[in-house]
């Protein structure tokens, strides 16, 4: 069995009990994926509360349809398809936008040259500036740098298409970066 199998099937025997009802199995999978699929939902949804409800939709869905998962990914690969668009629903239905990010910086800063001398900008300030990007820009950006999707599932996620996802993925870092510039030169 090569790696890739090994690793779809990680958890196939606690999937298969979930299967059965088992609500112990149920536990052991929210214990192994809870944490990172939360971290998915409040990078998108932004606000702790929505990303908890989130987080709980999610499980019930994945719960309730966990017939349908085919191993044909890793389960954790479709429980965050599961949380993305449940996600993003969110955001449609309570008409707030905001994307929050943790993993914008390696760390604590983020090194912007303004006039050939680095500058450092907090974690904080990234997560401000992002929030001042357009609707779109923040979902592509967020999606593709933070998620890891591509821009092909992108546009089926969004429902725009690929050249649109990569044109708002270039216009987001072009004014994320004009954005933190302006930031530096002002001190």
């Amino acid at each position: 069995m090569g790696l890739e199998a090994s690793t779809v099937n990680l958890h196939f025997e606690i999937i298969e009990r979930c299967r059965h009802g088992d609500e112990a199995a149920q536990y052991e999978l929210y214990r192994l994926y809870s944490k990172a699929m939360f971290n998915t939902a409040f990078r998108i949804c932004g606000a702790r509360e929505e990303a908890e409800d989130v987080l709980q939709e999610s499980f019930l869905s994945a719960f309730k349809h966990i017939a349908s998962y085919r191993a044909e990914a890793s389960f954790g690969a479709w429980l965050k398809r599961i949380v993305v668009n449940k996600a993003l629903s969110a955001l449609k239905k309570n008409a707030r936008e905001a994307l929050m990010l943790e993993e914008v910086v390696d760390e604590h800063q983020y090194e912007v040259q303004n006039n050939d001398t680095p500058a450092t900008i907090d974690v904080d300030r990234v997560r401000m500036a992002v929030m001042e990007l357009p609707t779109g820009f923040r979902s592509v950006l967020s999606l593709y740098l933070f998620e890891g999707y591509d821009h092909k599932e992108i546009s089926e996620i969004l429902g725009i298409s690929e050249s649109t996802s990569k044109t708002q993925y270039k216009r987001a870092k072009d004014k994320l970066r004009s954005l933190l510039e302006k930031e530096v030169s002002h001190g």
